[in-house]
């Protein structure tokens, strides 16, 4: 059996440390920049230092959602200035296809801003079938961090509201779709293969998200390596 691919994405903020924390940290502003939760809800704690369950929830049709928990924990202060959050997470709902799973944040600060980085793996159920729909499953949750991660990035950059960047990115998708299908339609088809590939390949506007911003390979091993606080969290 093929070994999974752990999922990396990487992208630099242009904000302040503390801000970069607060919206991926607290609930509700992560529910509204991340596209892989539609819902993210904190449990109450036994105490203020202890570890952070949560319940989350993604809309995959109206009317229908696919939930689970997790449990998370944060790591502030750290000798080298950096911050992580690491977290485990499963799910029992039927059409879920991660079972369970576990990963991390790193926030890094540097001279060009915050270094807000993930890596995160999970175990795919439905048996498999499960492991046959897992190859493009899989691809799919990558893309989605990364353009997740631009979505913030632009709202912490420029001030863009998530709902607005969503708002943007279908008017660009929907004008690639309308410019390729009358090149197909009108014109000779090197003409429209070329076309198409350009429209394909041309960047978003600079205000649109894109996951093609956003690294997708760790630079080096710490990156890549998970924070201590994963091994001693427990499972939700």
């Amino acid at each position: 059996m093929a070994r999974r691919r752990t999922l990396y994405v990487e992208t630099v903020i242009r904000a302040d440390l503390d801000e970069v924390w607060r919206f991926t940290r607290h609930p509700r502003p992560h529910q509204r920049w991340d596209l892989r939760f539609t819902t993210i809800d904190h449990l109450p704690k036994a105490h203020p230092d202890a570890e952070q369950h949560f319940r989350y929830a993604v809309r995959v049709l109206p009317g229908l959602e696919v939930d689970g928990t997790g449990v998370s924990v944060g790591e502030r202060t750290r000798p080298d200035g950096s911050r992580t959050s690491a977290l485990r997470f499963r799910s029992e709902h039927p059409l879920s296809l991660i079972r369970s799973g576990a990963g991390y944040w790193r926030y890094v600060p540097t001279a060009a801003g915050v270094r807000f980085l993930t890596g995160y793996d999970y175990r795919p159920g439905w048996g498999r079938l499960g492991a046959l729909a897992d190859r493009p499953f899989r691809l799919l949750m990558g893309w989605g961090t990364a353009w997740s991660f631009d979505r913030l990035r632009l709202w912490l950059e420029r001030g863009v509201p998530p709902e607005v960047s969503l708002r943007r990115a279908l008017l660009d998708a929907g004008t690639r779709v309308v410019v390729c299908a009358v090149a197909w339609r009108t014109g000779p088809a090197a003409l429209a293969a070329a076309l198409t590939a350009g429209v394909l390949l041309a960047p978003p506007l600079p205000s649109t998200p894109a996951a093609r911003r956003c690294r997708r390979t760790p630079p080096d091993l710490r990156s890549s390596t998970a924070p201590s606080t994963l091994s001693t969290l427990e499972q939700p």
